[in-house]
């Protein structure tokens, strides 16, 4: 059975295990990587398949990156501080409240 995703697109939320936070682009019902990115995650860390997964525009102290995470792994961020990855930008548009609403595209 597939349940429904708990975090939406334009929504900030940061790692429940490690320092990074970022804004979600795109949600997988279901596990949708490689079996060595999977095999790659520690065993005592690795989620189950059977759940969403978050695509997520990720920044951490250092640098911005795009992260893969479980919905177990992801925790609801309301520190509004700003995220600085680029690509935020191109593809959204930041709402009063710190969050993020898709930019609407429009076609000539």
């Amino acid at each position: 059975m597939i349940k429904a995703a708990k975090y939406h697109i334009g929504q900030v939320v940061r790692h429940r295990v490690y320092p990074f936070r970022g804004v979600i682009f795109d949600v997988d019902p279901e596990f949708d990587n490689s079996e060595e990115w999977y095999a790659s995650i520690p065993a005592d860390i690795r989620p189950s398949k059977n759940q969403p997964f978050y695509h997520l525009f990720a920044q951490n102290d250092e640098t911005e990156y795009v992260a893969y995470v479980s919905e177990q792994n992801l925790l609801e961020d309301a520190s509004s501080e700003p995220l600085r990855h680029p690509e935020i930008d191109e593809v959204f548009v930041q709402k009063p409240d710190g969050s993020y609403k898709p930019k609407e595209i429009y076609h000539h």
